[in-house]
């Protein structure tokens, strides 16, 4: 079983044991995998798979189960989509039964690729641990990514107005497009939302850029969900702010959450949101495939930053 590695910053096809199934466990012939920002940051070498986990890439995959351990739910032949701590840009993965989902049949391979990571991210950070309610506000930053493009769809769909910040104006379009109600271009600095405001839920993958705006553009008892740093690890607050308008800071990762967590909330979406995806009023939004041949080009195309919604890996058949 070959997986692909990341060797001094370069990618690397390797030869990989196959893994022996334990109780609870299933086999999935991977036919697609999600790229996300983590790959970048491991293929740097700045972000390390979990003690225990594969140096293999990949943290989402989709696939057809092929074996299956005694007393599973799932049988040989199921398409599925697996929520991964590693191992997704392999030719199999061998997965916890709990942290699977169905995959809809009116959705492709590319597209199911592109559910597990980002959904359950978006799903996660903003209803759960934000607890973002009907009717209340939510700023999304990065929205063009695969996390922001998932969560607009959500925010639409369990009935949260948002907006988002991008890079571009083609990017704001498609992102109102997807459903926000507006945003703001980044070069053009965050409190031009101020009007849009005041909001309930920030969900930020940038941090230190953006911190010190999020204080003004929150609403009383705003959740701010840190669960990224691409703008920076360290900055400056006024905590007055915090402690009058009661603002709640947290910090949110989810790959290195344990194996119940996930299961739990797998178990959630699979109950709430993949009855949505069969009707087609959740979408996964597929910017480029590549096949897996070609992966180099495609961690290329993830980095350039110009691409809205996920870059997957595709298995030729």
């Amino acid at each position: 079983m070959r997986g692909l590695q990341a060797e001094g910053g370069a990618l690397v096809w390797q030869q990989q044991a196959s893994e022996k199934l334990e109780p609870g466990q299933v086999r999935v012939k991977v036919m697609a995998a999600g790229l996300n920002r983590a790959d970048l940051l491991q293929k740097a070498g700045m972000y390390p798979p979990p003690a225990g986990v594969t140096s293999v890439l990949g943290l989402e995959c989709a696939g057809e189960v092929v074996e299956v351990a005694e007393g599973t739910r799932w049988h040989v032949g199921d398409r599925v989509c697996a929520l991964l701590a590693g191992g997704g840009m392999a030719e199999e993965v061998v997965v916890d039964e709990r942290h699977l989902l169905s995959v809809p049949a009116n959705l492709s391979w590319a597209e199911a690729a592109a559910i597990p990571e980002v959904f359950s991210t978006a799903w996660l950070n903003i209803f759960e641990l934000a607890n973002a309610r009907a009717g209340e506000k939510v700023l999304i930053h990065a929205g063009a990514s695969g996390v922001g493009t998932a969560a607009i769809q959500l925010c639409k769909a369990q009935g949260n107005p948002c907006w988002v910040t991008v890079g571009s104006q083609d990017k704001l379009d498609a992102c109102i497009e997807l459903g926000a109600e507006g945003g703001a271009l980044r070069r053009g600095g965050i409190a031009a939302l101020q009007s849009d405001g005041p909001f309930d839920v920030v969900l930020d993958p940038v941090g230190a850029n953006y911190a010190a705006d999020h204080l003004d553009l929150l609403a009383v008892d705003g959740r701010w969900v840190l669960i990224g740093l691409m703008g920076g690890r360290e900055a400056t607050l006024d905590l007055a702010k915090m402690l009058v308008k009661r603002t709640r800071l947290i910090g949110s990762t989810l790959r290195t959450r344990d194996a119940d967590f996930k299961a739990t909330l797998l178990a959630d979406m699979e109950q709430r949101l993949i009855p949505l995806f069969a009707k087609g009023e959740l979408k996964p939004l597929v910017a480029k495939t590549f096949s897996f041949e070609d992966a180099a080009a495609a961690f290329d195309e993830l980095a350039s930053d110009q691409v809205i919604g996920k870059v997957i890996l595709l298995r030729e058949v």
